[in-house]
């Protein structure tokens, strides 16, 4: 998965996940199994573990109920929300 690329982003990626994610993935990104939301803070990804990945997983989910957030949320957005997550499963 490597570094976090870009820090500067953690901040404003943090304000999207809280607004867009946490009200399936939890305020602190531990999941809930019961909505099918998995945890994002560990080192287990199903999908990649990257920013790149992360990021087209939010844009198209390839399992799963989380919904497609392309056309929801700018590209610009998908990146500051793939950064933050990145860095909460240990892309420090």
């Amino acid at each position: 998965s490597g570094p976090v690329q870009d820090k500067s982003l953690i901040e404003p990626g943090a304000k999207v996940f809280a607004d867009n994610c946490a009200a399936c993935h939890g305020e602190n990104a531990k999941g809930n199994r019961d909505l099918g939301a998995p945890n994002l803070t560990d080192a287990i990804w199903l999908h990649g573990s990257g920013e790149a990945a992360i990021a087209a997983q939010v844009r198209a989910p390839k399992n799963g109920v989380m919904p497609a957030w392309v056309g929801r949320l700018g590209e610009t957005t998908v990146k500051e929300l793939a950064v933050y997550v990145h860095s909460l499963g240990g892309g420090e």
